[in-house]
């Protein structure tokens, strides 16, 4: 590719990110509006560990919220994190939210305490929050590796909820969509590439 067709396709892709970006968080919204006209029914929909209904919640809990509060603190991390994961390419950013959904919901589903209904966008938000902290030291990166740091020391700190400790809050969803971040990253980063990148940056 050119370095004219690159300087077309790359504002593309930014434009893309941002969309589908916007787009995810409007559904969240959407699904919210749903919920609380139904009375609170797709907080249901939630994974249940360790059972066959359980399993559709894997499906179905990244997008779901105990009310507003629970929607609002993360509707603009899931804006943020997604976008960014998008912006370095649109396939490797939805196959890595593919390998954190998967990994982070069937590991609340092993995990969690009988009887409980995990549901929450925060399992997707620590899994892309680990992917890109540390995608650039399998990719070989520069621009990610800095991308990673500043990350860490914005919102370092938010990965203490790996840790079990607050009461209501599923720090299984965290830690294993952590986990599936850290696949991710391992998973799809490619070298080669992300040289190419780079030079073609500077």
């Amino acid at each position: 590719m050119s370095l004219q067709q690159r300087d077309i396709d790359r504002p593309s892709v930014w434009v893309a990110a941002a969309v589908q970006s916007v787009g995810f968080v409007a559904l969240l919204w959407v699904l919210e509006i749903v919920d609380v006209a139904s009375g609170n029914s797709l907080d249901e929909l939630g994974i249940r560990p360790r059972s066959d209904e359980g399993l559709v919640g894997v499906l179905l809990a990244p997008v779901l919220h105990y009310g507003w509060g629970h929607l609002i603190s993360n509707s603009v991390p899931a804006l943020i994190l997604l976008f960014l994961v998008l912006v370095s390419g649109i396939g490797r950013g939805l196959a890595a939210t593919a390998i954190i959904w998967l990994v982070g919901g069937l590991g609340v589903w092993l995990t969690a305490p009988a009887n409980s209904v995990t549901i929450g966008t925060s399992i997707l938000i620590f899994g892309w929050l680990v992917y890109l902290m540390i995608r650039g030291i399998w990719s070989r990166s520069a621009g990610e590796i800095i991308l990673g740091m500043v990350l860490f020391f914005l919102y370092g700190g938010l990965l203490l909820g790996v840790l079990p400790g607050q009461p209501g809050i599923s720090w299984q969803g965290h830690l294993f969509g952590a986990i599936g971040g850290g696949l991710a990253a391992a998973l799809l980063s490619d070298p080669r590439r992300a040289r190419s990148r780079d030079r073609y940056v500077v």
